[in-house]
């Protein structure tokens, strides 16, 4: 047995153990904040614990474990902004606590669905057209942009979503109590869909603009098919866990959005340069072109530069928003005991 296939033993092995206990973990609902950050923690360290098996095992382990950590962590980020979207499109679209536990759980399992697909395709492309990376480049450099330009309410239109609208208009809905889950009813002899069905088209059609955003964001770090579809499964695993810690204390991550977009900029910019050099050159600026070509080698020479920019990056937004949040809190409390 080669060292890649125990690799992927270890993987789908780990993948399959850990998506079981989150299921049963949450089939009886919600869990309060502790017990979330505890369960959060716990798949995180299986996360950034299956890197020490592709340290040890894998032929190249030291730059594709460099490679698998900025993925998974790069990844990881963008699946928590995708929980606050989540959250947001659950309270417009007046979704009850007791029914965001299934919602939350189809959502995932889509998103892991979708982005294997997305991974597989996106690799082929790349195989056979490999100036598509400039392309994707691009693509990560005007989702920065979106996400800093846009405020977090205009991320998440539910009544302007294409599939809401059809759904809404062609197919037959029965209100009924949001606490049964359900997404199909039966009424008066006929099947029909429930509210419940409708907010999960959003979430769905959400769930493939995020997997059309994160596949370029993985590309830029490596193209490696292995560390590509293991750093994305891993980062999306406990995301029910992640989901409801988030819902408890959301606002100390409030300029994480910041971060990540940061971080999408450089993997963009990274991804861009050398495509720029190309073109530079063949307009005869060589002096300019080569440097921004070399970029590309010189990434490559230093794989570790883009894990420490990410990790800096995540730290420093994590941090401030902390800070943020505790001089709001200080400055809110005098008022309130002159009040009192």
């Amino acid at each position: 047995m080669t060292p890649i296939t125990l690799l992927w033993i270890i993987f789908w092995t780990t993948f399959v153990g850990v998506s079981a206990i989150d299921y049963f973990l949450h089939s009886k609902g919600s869990i309060n904040v502790k017990s979330a950050l505890r369960w959060t923690a716990l798949w995180m360290a299986v996360g950034l614990g299956f890197s020490g098996f592709i340290y040890w095992l894998h032929p190249n382990g030291r730059e594709v474990f460099t490679e698998y950590i900025s993925g998974w962590l790069t990844e990881y980020s963008l699946s928590v902004d995708n929980l606050f979207v989540f959250i947001l499109i659950f309270s417009l679209m007046g979704v009850q606590e007791i029914a965001q536990p299934k919602l939350i759980k189809l959502g995932i399992y889509l998103s892991i669905v979708l982005r294997i697909v997305f991974i597989l395709f996106g690799i082929a492309l790349i195989d056979r057209f490999h100036g598509l990376l400039c392309v994707f480049g691009a693509l990560l450099i005007w989702t920065a942009w979106k996400m800093i330009a846009s405020n977090a309410d205009d991320q998440v239109h539910p009544d302007q979503n294409l599939l809401y609208k059809l759904a809404s208009r062609f197919l037959p809905i029965h209100k009924e109590d949001q606490s049964t889950g359900h997404l199909f009813t039966r009424f008066e002899g006929k099947r029909h869909v429930t509210p419940l069905f409708l907010v999960f088209l959003v979430i769905g059609s959400t769930d493939v603009l995020f997997a059309i955003d994160s596949i370029p964001a993985i590309m830029g770090i490596s193209q490696d098919p292995f560390v590509v579809l293991t750093s994305n499964v891993f980062a999306v695993l406990g995301l029910n866990s992640l989901f409801f810690a988030i819902r408890g204390i959301m606002g100390m991550f409030k300029f994480l959005k910041h971060g990540v977009s940061l971080i999408l900029f450089f993997i963009g910019a990274k991804m861009v340069i050398p495509g720029l050099g190309w073109l530079l050159t063949k307009v005869g600026v060589h002096a300019v072109g080569d440097v921004l070509i070399s970029s590309e080698h010189w990434f490559k020479e230093f794989p570790y530069v883009p894990l420490l920019v990410i990790v800096s990056v995540l730290a420093a937004s994590i941090a401030f928003s902390i800070w943020h949040g505790r001089t709001l809190k200080n400055q809110e409390a005098p008022g309130k005991n002159s009040h009192s």
